[in-house]
């Protein structure tokens, strides 16, 4: 089964063909750095970092971007209202560019502990104001854009597909309650922001043809994309709350001044809700990953946003992360059995299995399959462990499955400390072997009564993770 992806602009599953073989360029909306990371973030970019694990394990040399907002998005998603990093700032009495710093350190720390590579380039607002400005000129130039007292709009009404991936209308903004309000000098309610003149006291800003200033939202994505990955590229990934205003309006002005495709597929991936209400910090229920990560673990909250489609609601309770847990560690056990066993005589028919994770992965990323899957070769290895061990052939065979799919695409068994790789047998051997000898020592200071180095002993392994636990049979130890 060929890969296939749901492309938001015609909303049907389609063949992914590259605009050159062997190739694929993709650039996801990256964060606006005026705060912690949260739980919507994790759910975007986990889910684009398996689209781009997949990706590679096909074979396709990926250029990945991720830009970084650090300037120009307003408080109101549009035209209007306080620059979000300049708001916090002031809240929190320094400068801007300190803020977007800041929480662009924190951002890539809850993603690194996600398992969520890295871009290729990381491009941020700031560092690209003139190819921003340069965009805007040439929308100038080719009647696309105007400029009133010092800031640019693009016209809406001079580019016809205006409103084809949102599937809104220019006549949506005449509408009471529209999400984008008039303006007097606007030529249309619709028309949107390119460049805005800086008020007094406005510490972002920059020079331009027309003002002091700086850009608009949605220009940052279009410059720097085309900047890197050409007119156009293949796949373009973002939340659903940014197919209107931000998408459409990125189609309209990058079209507008290049006259070709912008996009080939576009992605987005759905909403956050917690306990069925949608999240939001003036709901009081913003789920902040450096606060749930003080209670679970990184991968297992990895593990629990990938058990729900990237384009399907996620429903966070910490009821649902803990069912998740025990799940994820029900498949690390089969992972340390497997990788620890000694070969048998029982066999398993791997061809089967890897043809569904193939194909659950080529039908839109589909990991909720992928680990129900993982999870009935889970059972069957298992199955074949507790008959006396698989044959050496089909070990194998598990071994590299759980190891592409488990380690390398899904990225739910990768950077844990139980987590086993070839050498693993080694390794537990090594570590069983210390542990012995350290319990035989504590056991002969606790008979001498030198209970300082029995608790020693004890309370060291602890910190290393390790729980020491005395019994009527002796002690006894376990990771975590």
């Amino acid at each position: 089964m060929p890969l296939k992806i749901y492309n938001s602009l015609t909303r049907s599953k389609e063949e992914f063909t590259p605009l050159h073989p062997g190739q694929v360029t993709m650039y996801v909306c990256g964060p606006t750095v005026y705060g912690h990371a949260h739980l919507g973030h994790a759910k975007s970019y986990v889910s684009f970092d398996v689209v781009l694990k997949w990706l590679r394990h096909l074979g396709y040399r990926v250029t990945y971007i991720q830009n970084i907002t650090d300037v120009g998005h307003l408080t109101d998603d549009a035209d209007e209202g306080e620059d979000k990093i300049a708001r916090q700032a002031r809240r929190e009495q320094t400068d801007p560019m300190e803020i977007a710093q800041l929480y662009t350190r924190s951002y890539y720390e809850d993603m690194d502990r996600l398992g969520v590579d890295r871009p290729n380039i990381a491009p941020t607002a700031t560092g690209h104001i003139p190819d921003q400005i340069a965009l805007i000129r040439t929308l100038i130039e080719k009647g696309h854009a105007y400029e009133v007292n010092g800031n640019v709009y693009f016209s809406v009404e001079s580019f016809p597909g205006y409103g084809k991936l949102s599937g809104r209308t220019t006549d949506d903004a005449r509408q009471p309650g529209g999400r984008v309000e008039a303006r007097s000098e606007k030529r249309h309610p619709a028309d949107f922001a390119l460049w805005k003149k800086a008020e007094p006291g406005h510490l972002m800003k920059w020079e331009s043809p027309w003002s002091e200033g700086y850009p608009g939202w949605h220009a940052e994505c279009s410059a720097m994309a085309m900047k890197y990955l050409g007119e156009t590229i293949d796949i373009h990934g973002g939340g659903m709350e940014n197919k209107f205003p931000h998408h459409e309006c990125e189609i309209a002005q990058s079209e507008a001044a290049t006259g070709h495709p912008y996009v080939r597929y576009w992605m987005h991936n759905n909403m956050v809700t917690v306990d069925g209400t949608k999240m939001g910090k003036s709901l009081g229920n913003f789920i902040n990953l450096k606060d749930i990560f003080n209670e679970f673990d990184p991968i297992v909250i990895r593990f629990f946003i990938l058990q729900s489609h990237y384009r399907s609601p996620l429903d966070f309770s910490h009821q649902a992360v803990k069912a998740s847990q025990t799940g994820l560690e029900k498949l690390r056990e089969s992972w340390l059995r497997l990788t620890a066993s000694a070969p048998g005589e029982e066999d398993i028919d791997t061809d089967a299995y890897e043809n569904r994770l193939v194909e659950a992965m080529n039908d839109d990323f589909n990991t909720p399959v992928a680990l129900a899957v993982l999870f009935d070769l889970s059972k069957a290895i298992n199955t074949a462990l507790d008959s006396g061990g698989l044959k050496e052939e089909a070990r194998n065979d598990c071994i590299r499955l759980f190891s592409t799919f488990g380690i390398e695409v899904l990225g739910i068994l990768d950077n844990r400390p139980n987590t086993v790789n070839e050498a693993s047998t080694s390794i537990a051997q090594a570590l069983e072997g210390a542990m012995s000898l350290l319990l035989d020592i504590r056991q002969k200071a606790r008979q001498s009564k030198d209970y300082e180095t029995s608790d020693l002993i004890r309370d060291r392994l602890d910190e290393a993770g390790i729980t020491i636990k005395d019994t009527r049979e002796g002690a006894e130890w376990k990771l975590g």
